[in-house]
């Protein structure tokens, strides 16, 4: 895969504006869909900010921009994949020395290779996303987030949605994030952060259901910042809920909205945090100042064995219900393992305008892939890769 950006800036005092293109191709790689190819040139990002925080506190950014907050758990950015995302908004921002919040309301872009990507019309994200530092010793963000699509989402057919967009709902997400500040607890870290979600689901035949779902997150750190290498060893435990009966009129499964999942759920990206218990065990080093490196164990468990596992990108892995053992969908006699995994990550900085990224991972089966797929077959999964990013 290969992706290169271009960007042309300009700043004012009171006003500035950006451009930039992205090529995102790959070779040898015959998917169809293909999710990681966007033609020779498209448009990423393009976009007019008005305002100065030094003289006054508002300021409005319009145009094609990519929408990042905490750490991305909720929505970010996606730079991992080769595409990303980005969103056709708009957005006020507040901010003093010691609050910030921001005011937007988007689309998301759809990527379709080899045309210019446009908007989704159907699908509207908008919210309101709010920064403190009132807590002695931690950040404390606080959001509302709305998601609306209608059934027009199902006609938006691109390269990397061949059957249409997602379908309609609406989704109202009410969650806050804790955050330790750096230092402020010794060798001590720690972050806590809670989504709870209402409104309305269409679920194809089942027509509009009842939304309540949650999230939540619990992980923390110490790390030896005296000792040679600074290691530090980590914890987190997530949960996802998901639906506890597919035949009432609930829906319970979390919605995943617009994440990065890719920094948190295993690098080899095969689960989402949808119905789902996770747990993730980390130690990393710093060997020297240019190099990093982080060994990983993650363990997934279905949290209702009565709802589906969802992949990445938060859409059910469907099955053959008449036949069991031939796929995934809900088999609610099995066993919640879904299975482990275990990465080791290297990071190398020589400059400030180059870095290298190699990762090695694999996946080990848990009873329920093995049940799901008992006739058909499945085997545990290795990945390796190696990333490259030059930036001049």
């Amino acid at each position: 895969m290969d992706k290169v950006r271009v960007r042309l800036g300009y700043t004012d005092k009171w006003w500035s504006a950006l451009v930039e293109g992205r090529s995102s191709g790959t070779t040898g790689d015959d998917r169809n869909p293909n999710a990681e190819s966007d033609g020779v040139v498209d448009l990423h990002q393009a976009y007019v900010t008005v305002g100065n925080h030094k003289e006054f506190p508002l300021s409005l950014k319009v145009g094609r921009q990519e929408l990042s907050y905490g750490e991305e758990r909720v929505i970010g950015a996606f730079a991992w994949n080769n595409i990303g995302r980005v969103f056709d908004a708009a957005k006020l921002r507040w901010q003093n020395e010691y609050f910030a919040a921001d005011f937007f309301s988007s689309r998301v872009v759809l990527p379709n290779d080899n045309h210019f990507n446009k908007p989704n019309d159907y699908d509207w994200f908008s919210g309101m996303y709010a920064t403190s530092k009132l807590i002695p010793k931690n950040s404390l963000d606080f959001y509302f987030l709305s998601r609306n699509t209608s059934a027009g989402s199902l006609t938006e057919k691109t390269t990397t949605t061949p059957t249409g967009s997602v379908g309609p709902r609406d989704i109202y997400s009410i969650g806050f994030r804790l955050k330790s500040n750096p230092d402020d607890w010794g060798n001590w870290d720690y972050t806590a952060e809670a989504i709870g979600q209402f409104g309305h689901f269409n679920d194809g035949a089942k027509g509009s259901l009842e939304h309540q779902a949650y999230a939540f997150i619990l992980q923390g750190g110490y790390t030896w910042k005296e000792a040679a290498w600074k290691p530090r060893l980590g914890l987190e435990y997530s949960h996802g809920s998901g639906d506890s009966n597919a035949s009432d009129r609930k829906h319970e499964t979390y919605e995943n909205l617009f994440p990065t999942n890719h920094k948190f759920y295993g690098y080899m990206d095969f689960v989402s945090p949808q119905n789902i218990h996770y747990v993730r065990l980390s130690y990393s080093l710093k060997p020297t100042a240019k190099t990093s490196v982080s060994l990983e164990g993650h363990g997934f468990w279905l949290a209702n064995t009565s709802d589906n596992f969802y992949n990445v990108g938060g859409a059910r892995r469907g099955g053959t219900a008449a036949t069991p053992g031939t796929g995934y969908g809900i088999n609610s006699g099995s066993s919640s393992f879904v299975g482990s995994e275990v990465d080791l990550i290297v990071g190398y900085n020589p400059t400030k305008y180059l870095s290298f990224e190699a990762g090695i991972g694999h996946f080990f089966r848990g009873d329920y892939i093995r049940s799901s797929l008992v006739r058909v077959g499945s085997r545990d999964a290795d990945f390796v890769y190696l990333q490259t990013t030059l930036s001049f």
